[in-house]
């Protein structure tokens, strides 16, 4: 699936989102339809005037949601077997149908901010029809990231990028790309796109972690040079630490973590809690999930408690 491919169908025109629906065409109009997309049906009646104030505020958020819901409208006076069935008492009546069945509604004259908070409630997560669906995409980049294919996730970051440029899971994504394959400069320019208020995101300080601890491994010596430095003194802290860091860097986390428990385990107050703060600093590279941060934090634990 890409963006592209997505993007191929045509956009709803305006006499598709809208209607007049009658009780034969009910069933296809609002049940059959909501199977699709969010439908709703609006009961009314020509005497109404709340009705009357209503109908254009909803026909307008309707439109401005392009295509994400359908409005069918229901004249209940030549038509009032449907509304009499769903107990229909006053109107305007606005019912909401997902996937066949009755989900939401309200009923009155209610303002415009209401009903446009309502439609954005019920199409959250849903993509209008010629738009992509972005959070479906950004799993695809996300899994192929997971699966060790960082050039496949970049590309399709690059092109969730290319249709929202503020995408912020996207930005971070591709600057991990960059940031697992070594390219370091690309990862930092591409998280400098991320704005002051978004640096926070988690993904976007995962990545920036990442960034830190590659750095700070490339300052370091060769690994065998450091396994020599530990090999000759096991109490020497600051060796094995930058050993650690450095074989985090060539994706050894397992190894990582032993040298690290093992400076917590000899001397957990070394450093300022130097060697606990840098394996926290490990798993939120490593994401949350990943095995090696949950066997890490479970040996963790067990050596602070016990």
């Amino acid at each position: 699936m890409t963006i592209i491919e997505q993007g191929s169908e045509p956009s709803p025109q305006a006499s598709d989102l809208i209607k007049e629906t009658t009780t034969q065409t009910f069933m296809k109009d609002v049940i059959e339809e909501s199977k699709r997309q969010p439908v709703l049906i609006d009961f009314w009646a020509p005497w109404c005037g709340p009705c009357k104030q209503l109908t254009p505020v909803i026909e307008k958020a309707v439109r401005a949601a392009k295509g994400k819901v359908k409005l069918v409208k229901m004249n209940i006076d030549e038509h009032p077997a449907i509304p009499g069935q769903m107990g229909i008492q006053s109107i305007p009546a606005v019912i909401a149908f997902v996937n066949g069945q009755p989900a939401d509604g309200f009923m009155g004259a209610v303002p415009e901010s209401q009903v446009n908070a309502f439609i954005d409630k019920l199409t959250q997560g849903v993509a209008a029809p010629g738009e992509p669906n972005i959070a479906e995409i950004l799993g695809e980049a996300d899994a192929a990231l997971a699966a060790g294919d960082p050039a496949t996730a970049a590309s399709i970051y690059a092109e969730i990028l290319g249709f929202d440029a503020a995408n912020i899971p996207a930005m971070a994504g591709l600057a991990r790309c960059y940031a697992t394959t070594g390219a370091l400069d690309q990862a930092k320019q591409t998280l400098a796109l991320v704005p002051e208020s978004k640096r926070g995101d988690a993904a976007v300080k995962t990545v920036q972690t990442m960034i830190d601890l590659a750095e700070q491994a490339s300052s370091l010596g060769p690994v065998a040079e450091l396994e020599q430095k530990v090999a000759a003194n096991p109490l020497d802290h600051q060796a094995r630490f930058d050993l650690a860091t450095a074989l985090n860097a060539g994706s050894k986390r397992s190894d990582a973590t032993n040298h690290l428990l093992e400076i917590v385990k000899r001397d957990r107050k070394w450093n300022d809690d130097g060697a606990r703060k840098q394996l926290v600093q490990f798993f939120e590279a490593w994401g949350p999930t990943d095995e090696a941060t949950v066997e890490g934090r479970k040996r963790l634990s067990t050596i602070l408690f016990s």
